[in-house]
């Protein structure tokens, strides 16, 4: 997904392979990226493109005239099923495929607002009817639309705007003969149902709230810095020759406060799980939903009301606006090069569209930079007077007994660090710790974007470029320097594997009836985000971070000292894996070896092996302890066993939740708990009673009897997870408040109204640490508790 697709990557790691070894000697000792970028390109042969442009070809991202046919009538059956989100997505593929003013774009428009309409969404519902009115719906299917129309305009109380389309619909079917067959029964007993709707809301005094709008208030920082743009004043910005640049506390900070808020500079939509390559005619036309049918491709907002690209079918957008903003920054450029980009991978999209964004136009600026940095790492003085400083945008070393200001690198001459090009062109690129092979596979693949460019642009020149589609994509201004161009998109191609930052979002699973639903994060995008990219790692951070679209909300998750870093994690979080496993990940992509506190401690044994993945002794249930051979840490127990053998049993027991999660996920529910409780009495034999395996099958129980409706039961088994939770992660954890929201929806249903209450305030206090106010999670906590309380009878006093 962030590299190349395999058959490209395999392909050109062979070629380097292939290569004289004196070849891949000029490349591996270049001391320039613009030297890696020129030996690197200068092989890239005709038959390596022709053989990226087949691959390419697989990925078919123009408009197809049969899809819309195909997807409204796989749409249909969903909607008859009743499964309206469903058909939502197939119908928005239809829109995607369907050339704009035609019948096939309107029929998919309207018949996408009536899924919308079964869901609640009035307001999409009615943007939907006007798209299909828009793009020529058939009058003598106006009445259907119209209809719907009215019955929107009086679900959101626009008793006015509803009683004057019911007046045109009726006017219609007077003045127009092509309405006469319509079925006016079905029509006039719908009309009188309608009006007597609106008559019955205008006797009535009822206030229609607004839909909580997702702003970004609540999650202000309180001071913004004037040195560091969007952090708070209680962050600075240090720099000394180990760390590099890093972020420290000016004053303590309280848990859940606000330090960083950034808009990505650049970020671009992770496809999700891409066709395989060279699939046939018929299998293109799929009905997988993925990530680019629910998100808006440029501020990832969710919405089953996409809008699509007229130029191709699969960039998609949650409204005009997105479209044409997207269409005037990036996509004209990219829009007839998609097939190739999903190809190429998500890094090298990034740093195609980082160059979009800074404008070819202002080529000399990235000419500039390439210059002041010679096409290397910008590197700190090693020096051991180093003096940090903070806030000055300026670093002090002593040479020669005098102490000489160095500015901070990507810091402007003010000494102010901004989210902006500059920022983003300074994040380190690690040439010299990148294999040779993988310098080599990064050239040749923006090479190839480069040519098909350039090949775009003289077509351009030469045929006057009489496409409006090639116009907008090959102007010839775009490419006035490909060398500097390409070394520009090749030093952000590598600075990806160490600064990309993944856009998350939180989505709910659970049953289809959604009575309880469970969560999941999930990677939406990759981004940059220059400040970000300023706090340096922790296998036990003291920050967690959270999205809203494209913008990421750094807060404290626990309470940070003055002059203590400021930390988050990379990935590889203590309780997620062991140190071993953290080093090697930390070293292969980070380049470094982490010295944090959780790793310095289990490094020197000082660590027991965790209680989420400890044996315990099956005759008296204490631990067991040692290495190949485990023994039973009691005194007077002799217990002892192979650690293989109970890696074996273990791996058995996985193999048998696996088999129950299936029965569960399809709705067998008896024989889901049979096999489930089966797996707890051999779990509680030999794992420690918060083994995170044990957490699994107690969730898993829970699920099972929350289906069947028995809350109680569901209760006490989530809340035996919990604790495998808590010590997995910790009690004030965002995995632990995801739970607790859980668990809060099980007691909520099942009418336990003090434990409810109890649960909601302890998922709230944890989730707002993490997420802020405006979170999904919090919102529906709020209902829940509104609910209860107005279920809630007030005490009464004593009669008077």
């Amino acid at each position: 997904m962030d590299l190349p697709v395999a058959e490209w990557k395999s392909y050109l790691l062979q070629k380097w392979s292939l290569l004289p070894k004196s070849i891949q000697a000029t490349v591996s000792t270049a001391e320039t990226l613009s030297d890696v970028f020129l030996h690197s390109s200068s092989l890239l042969q005709p038959e390596d493109e022709v053989f990226l442009k087949r691959l390419s070809k697989g990925y078919f991202v123009g408009k197809d005239s049969g899809a819309p046919l195909f997807y409204r009538e796989e749409g249909n059956e969903k909607f008859q099923e009743k499964d309206y989100t469903v058909a939502a997505v197939l119908y928005s593929k239809g829109v995607s495929h369907s050339r704009p003013n035609t019948e096939d774009m309107s029929l998919c428009y309207a018949n996408r607002s009536a899924a919308l309409f079964h869901l609640g969404q009035y307001e999409t519902c009615l943007k939907d009817i006007i798209r299909a009115q828009t793009h020529g719906y058939p009058e003598r299917l106006q009445p259907k639309i119209m209809l719907r129309k009215a019955e929107c305009l009086v679900a959101l109380g626009r008793l006015q705007e509803a009683r004057q389309t019911i007046s045109d619909l009726e006017r219609s079917f007077t003045a127009s003969p092509t309405l006469a067959d319509f079925p006016s029964q079905s029509v006039q007993r719908n009309l009188r149902h309608l009006k007597m709707k609106v008559q019955e809301k205008e006797d009535l005094t009822e206030t229609f709230p607004a839909a909580l709008a997702k702003t970004l208030e609540g999650v202000d920082l309180r001071e913004e810095n004037k040195q560091l743009s969007n952090a708070s004043s209680s962050v600075s910005l240090c720099m000394d020759p180990v760390k590099g640049r890093y972020l420290v506390a000016t004053r303590e900070i309280l848990p859940g406060e606000p330090l960083v808020k950034e808009d990505a500079f650049v970020s671009v939509l992770n496809p999700g799980e891409l066709p395989p390559l060279h699939h046939s005619l018929g299998s293109k036309w799929n009905t997988r939903v993925t990530n680019a049918d629910l998100y808006c491709h440029r501020c990832l907002r969710h919405t089953l009301a996409t809008v699509p690209c007229d130029g191709c079918s699969y960039a998609k957008y949650c409204s005009q606006e997105c479209l044409q903003q997207a269409w005037g920054l990036y996509h004209r450029t990219e829009c007839p090069l998609g097939g190739l980009l999903l190809t190429l991978g998500v890094f090298c999209h990034i740093a195609l569209r980082l160059t979009l964004l800074v404008g070819f136009e202002d080529v000399s600026k990235i000419r500039k930079l390439c210059d002041e940095v010679s096409n290397k790492d910008i590197c700190l003085p090693e020096s051991s007077s180093w003096v940090k400083t903070r806030n000055s945008g300026l670093g002090e070393i002593e040479k020669n007994g005098k102490i000489v200001e160095i500015p901070i690198p990507g810091c402007d001459v003010n000494g102010k660090y901004e989210s902006n090009y500059q920022a983003v062109f300074s994040l380190l690129p690690h040439t010299e710790n990148h294999s040779p092979e993988h310098k080599f596979l990064c050239a040749l693949c923006v090479s190839a974007l480069c040519r098909q460019l350039e090949a775009a642009s003289f077509q351009a020149v030469t045929t006057g470029a009489n496409s409006s589609q090639l116009k907008a994509a090959a102007a010839p201004e775009l490419c006035p320097d490909v060398t500097v161009w390409g070394v520009a998109m090749l030093r952000h191609m590598l600075q990806l594997q160490c600064n990309a930052q993944a856009i998350t979002t939180i989505q709910h699973t659970g049953c289809k009836e959604g009575i309880v639903t469970g969560s999941r994060q999930v990677r939406l995008a990759t981004g940059i985000f220059p400040v970000v990219s300023l706090l340096n790692h922790s296998c036990s951070p003291n920050t967690s971070v959270s999205f809203i679209s494209t913008v990421a909300t750094i807060r404290a998750s626990q309470r940070i000292g003055k002059g203590q870093e400021i930390v988050h994690c990379y990935g590889p979080h203590k309780s997620r894996m062991g140190v071993a496993e953290r080093q090697q990940k930390l070293r292969s992509q980070y380049f470094f070896d982490c010295t944090c506190p959780a790793c310095h401690s289990e490094g020197h044994g000082m660590a027991a092996r965790p209680r989420w993945e400890a044996f315990c002794c099956s005759s008296c249930r204490a631990p067991m302890q040692g290495d190949d051979v485990l023994s039973c840490g009691r005194r007077g127990c002799a217990e002892s066993v192979r650690r293989d053998h109970l890696a074996s049993r273990l791996q058995d027991l996985r193999q048998q939740v696996g088999m129950a999660q299936k029965l569960l996920s399809d709705g067998e529910l008896e024989p889901a708990i049979q096999q489930l409780s089966g797996c707890q009495r051999d779990a509680e034999s030999f794992l420690s009673a918060e083994h995170a395996v044990l957490g699994e099958i107690e969730d898993g129980l829970a699920q099972a009897c929350a289906a069947l409706g028995d809350w109680q039961k569901s209760a006490t088994h989530l809340q035996n997870s919990l604790r495998v939770v808590e010590a997995r992660h910790g009690p004030s954890s965002v995995e632990m408040g995801h739970e607790l929201f859980k668990l809060a929806q099980i007691f909520f249903n099942g009418f336990a109204v003090p434990e409810a209450l109890s649960t909601i305030q302890k998922a709230e206090e944890v989730l707002s640490l993490h997420c802020g106010p405006w979170d999904d999670e919090i919102q529906e906590l709020k209902k829940m508790k509104s609910c209860l309380l107005d279920l809630t009878p007030t005490p009464v006093g004593p009669s008077v």
